[in-house]
């Protein structure tokens, strides 16, 4: 094992550099930084050609590149062309409000789909099932950008006026490390991370349904079932087990859609992660920091993978990586 995620660990340098190259290249031929001030009526051309100069800009993207790159190896991410603040401490600063949105709508999903889907399989063609079966489809299908706002006009708008019990605030909660306490963290909580669930958990809802309809037709369940065994024991102690083996490959891909979903959900509801910071910095082409959170969000993907691979050896004793 230790062997396998040394060489997958050593596999990820060119990824990582395919990543960087090709965002590096669409990001400069998309446009240069400082186009905006060249139409500036405001803004003398001396004053852009001096700015240029002093960002490199006069030079080919492909010599920009390798003089980023070195600087990256020395752990310099540059500072932001907009803030001057330093790409790195942006990075450090919301990384940790993503990895805790999107963590805790990784375990939410887990937490609802397994028992639902378990119990959708144990009681085929039910209600509960053909319950299951219509609101698995409605919430894939429905855009995370709808149910978001959808939920904001519902229980933080329009919750006082309907009577709710409880209106969930809306932004203005600060960075995990800020001032902002515990309680106000999780009240801002509650909605992204159920929003940025919701689909995970009808997909996975699914599958575990169809993997538990495939594993309880199997011999030896019902050979466990013709021993007297309890219902539980054999649901839990034997088709359990190996209906979770796929599941744990679908946990391990479907978290680039995690990530990829914290960008939208991000900024409805103005949760200060990765997601947000890479859209204000796309809306004011803010080239430092696009890139890296590009190179963070491409890290963080890659490890998800690497502990899927590493759970799934762990989930099935058949399999070494050695």
């Amino acid at each position: 094992m230790t062997a396998f995620i040394a060489r997958r660990l050593v596999q990820m340098i060119p990824l990582l550099l395919l990543v960087t190259f090709i965002t590096f290249g669409l990001i400069n031929l998309g446009g240069s930084p400082v186009a905006g001030l060249e139409i500036n009526p405001r803004v003398r051309p001396e004053d852009v050609a001096r700015i240029k100069e002093q960002l490199g800009l006069n030079d080919p993207w492909t010599t920009r590149y390798f003089v980023w790159l070195g600087n990256l190896l020395q752990g310099d991410f540059g500072n932001s062309l907009i803030t001057g603040r330093n790409v790195l401490g942006l990075i450090f600063g919301a990384m940790p409000n993503t990895l805790l949105l999107s963590g805790l709508s990784l375990l939410l999903a887990v937490v609802i789909a397994l028992p639902v889907g378990i119990y959708a399989a144990v009681r085929r063609n039910s209600l509960f099932d053909r319950v299951t079966t219509v609101l698995s489809v409605a919430g894939f299908s429905v855009p995370s950008v709808w149910l978001g706002l959808l939920f904001i006009i519902i229980f933080a708008v329009k919750a006082r006026d309907w009577g709710l019990p409880y209106a969930f605030p809306v932004g203005g909660t600060r960075e995990l490390r800020g001032e902002s306490g515990f309680i106000d963290r999780v009240e801002h909580l509650i909605l992204p991370v159920t929003v940025l669930a919701i689909p995970q958990i009808a997909v996975w809802t699914r599958y575990v349904r169809s993997s538990m309809l495939e594993v309880i037709r199997l011999d030896y369940v019902r050979t466990a079932e013709a021993k007297g065994l309890k219902q539980r024991a054999v649901l839990y102690g034997h088709a359990f087990r190996n209906a979770l083996l796929p599941l744990v490959t679908l946990v391990g891909l479907s978290i680039p859609d995690l990530f990829g979903g914290a960008f939208i959900v991000e900024n409805i509801f103005a949760w200060p992660g990765m997601g947000r910071l890479a859209v204000d910095a796309i809306q004011k082409n803010d080239h430092t920091v696009i890139i890296g959170v590009t190179l963070f969000f491409a890290l963080l993907i890659i490890l998800g993978n690497l502990i899927a691979d590493v759970l799934y050896a762990f989930t099935d004793p058949r399999i070494r990586y050695d």
